[in-house]
This record gives C-alpha cells, structure tokens and sequence, in this order.
C-alpha cells in the first residue's frame, strides 16, 4: 500500500511537472484584430518575464509604437500609453535587461516570431519589456548562402524552407532571442505594419494594444 501511495504521488508530481513546463498562450487585443501568440516556455527567462508583464496587466494600453512593412510591428514601449501624437518612442523601459536566450536552430525569425528588442549592448540582452513581431520577406538560397558567407551560422533546411516560402528576418538570428510564435491573427500584423507612419515609423494614428491575456490553448 506504501509503494502504491508513493507511486501516485510521484504520478501527480509528473502531472504537475508537465503541466508547468507546457507553453502558454496569449492573445493580444488591438484596436486593429486579435493575434493569438505561443510562448515558449524553453527560452525560460524571456517567456517568465513576459507573462509576468502580462499577468500584471503592464501592456494594457500601450502602443505599437514603430512598423515597417515587410519587416516587424514593436511595442510595449511604457512611455507610449499616453504619448501624444508625433512623440517619438522606443526608449521605454523598466530598468532592467533579460540575459540574451538564443535557441537555434530551434527558434529562429520566420514570419510571426515573437522576439525581444534590445538597445545595442555587447551581451545582446533584451529589454524588459519591448517585444516585436516579425512580418519579413521571401529570401532566396543565394541570399541565405550569402549571410552564412559573411559569418552567420548555418541555416537549418527547415529554416531554409521557411524563410524562402513564409519568409522572415533571418539577418536577426543569433542577435536577438525569439521566444514564440504567431498561432491566428498573422494577418492582422501584416496590416499593421503596413498603416500609414511618419519618419520615426509610428504609425499616424495610433494601433493600440487593448489588453493581452493568458488563454489556454
């Protein structure tokens, strides 16, 4: 009866155990769509930090504050919760970095990545709190064969597939982490990222990011 009791309890510890290692999801409500995002929860520290902000309620409010097309939307910039119009933004933080958590060939800048933005140390660690999704573009092998030339690592034939049928950013891998992926709603990032901007590339009116939200899957 003893090794019996033991057994469940290392059961339901398994249990517990799988449950916490799952990834998460989130959905981001914008004023342009929803976009439904997987975290991953083996990028560790990125995927903790970022759910924690979201549990907080943090990105409630907040701005995409930059787009480029064919590129990547960025927010959760804090400074752009009451920015007016016209403020250039990018320079928010919380005052801390997150170690740089780099999983290739795992993860890598496909299309609908989820990734940290950083400002330009050596150690590559992320912001705090400023995330960016990637829209990209199609590359061909010889543009893939080029950046592996030039000192990049090899590209995996998976990677290679995608960033040459979804496309993506592929000149970001290796310098800044990716630590999940778009599910439903890539659509409404591309959409984004192609709404009329001014120079600094925050859009002319505001794309704003409603609420994120845990969901289960």
């Amino acid at each position: 009866m003893k090794k019996i009791f033991l057994l469940i309890l290392v059961c339901f510890s398994l249990l517990a155990e799988a449950k916490k290692n799952k990834n998460k999801f989130v959905v981001i409500e914008t004023n342009k769509g929803s976009i439904k995002i997987e975290v991953y929860n083996d990028v560790p520290q990125h995927a903790a930090n970022f759910l924690k902000l979201v549990k907080e309620g943090f990105y409630d409010s907040l701005l995409f504050h930059r787009v480029i097309p064919s590129f990547m939307i960025q927010g959760g910039d804090p400074d752009s919760k009451n920015a007016p119009s016209k403020q250039m933004l990018g320079n928010g933080d919380l005052g801390y970095k997150v170690p740089a958590e780099f999983k290739l060939p795992t993860y890598y800048h496909k299309k609908g990545a989820l990734a940290a933005a950083r400002d330009n140390n050596p150690e590559k660690a992320s912001s705090g709190c400023q995330f960016y999704i990637v829209v990209g573009k199609i590359f061909t092998d010889a543009d893939l064969n080029n950046m592996e030339q030039r000192g990049r690592f090899k590209y995996s034939e998976q990677a290679r597939t995608d960033y040459k049928t979804i496309g993506g950013t592929p000149h970001l891998d290796g310098d800044y982490t990716v630590y999940g992926q778009v599910i439903t709603g890539q659509e409404i990032v591309d959409a984004i990222s192609l709404v009329p901007r001014d120079t600094n590339n925050r859009p002319n009116e505001d794309v704003r990011i409603l609420n994120i939200k845990i969901k289960k899957k």
